[in-house]
């Protein structure tokens, strides 16, 4: 686990630098699982029982919306994975957590999280894991009402290339709000 802890660590750094010894301890809360690719963590009208950080591959947050799943954020390593709104209130929401590809994920339970939630650096985490995902959210609705999908895929394919090889083309497509169709029209447009 020392390894998990190391990891965990250096991707944190960024948001809230502690001691290795402070992973250490966050880890021992948790456990390192594998997923297959399409397996579905947590399904629509179903309470999110864990929290997830993917360490090894990619997934995405589904909305089940009219018989049908919309792509509401794409997650790779380094990235929480989470349907954080039902994880919190503990209630069933209409959003599905789904591996793109075979992941190794770090899962620590909600019992485990309320837990770590009541050490001193445990309540520092949660808050900074909060804290980042609302950042996240934040900037990702700012960049909907304010950018093309042209404009956002640009992006996309400038900040995380891998995407395209690691990401199935309707979920990209759905996260950018347009059909598989006007994603290839685009695609051609930009190479």
């Amino acid at each position: 686990m020392k390894e998990i802890a190391k990891e965990i660590k250096a991707i944190f750094d960024h948001f809230y630098e502690a001691p290795l010894e402070v992973w250490e301890n966050f880890v021992q809360y948790g456990e390192v699982v594998e997923k297959q690719k399409n397996e579905v963590v947590k399904s629509h009208n179903e309470r999110a029982c864990d929290f997830y950080f993917i360490l090894e591959g990619s997934g995405g947050i589904l909305l089940y919306s009219n018989n049908n799943y919309i792509c509401i954020d794409l997650c790779y390593e380094g990235d929480f994975f989470v349907d954080y709104i039902s994880f919190l209130t503990y209630r069933p929401t209409e959003l599905e957590v789904v591996c793109f590809e075979k992941c190794k994920l770090f899962r620590i339970s909600r019992k485990n999280f309320v837990e770590l939630a009541k050490t001193e650096y445990g309540r520092i985490i949660s808050q900074t894991a909060a804290e980042a995902l609302f950042i996240h959210k934040q900037t990702q609705q700012i960049e909907i009402l304010t950018k093309t999908a042209e404009q956002r895929y640009a992006e996309i394919l400038a900040n995380q290339p891998y995407i395209l090889q690691r990401t199935p083309n309707r979920y990209i497509a759905s996260y950018l709000g347009i059909t598989p169709e006007s994603l290839s029209r685009i695609r051609k447009k930009i190479r």
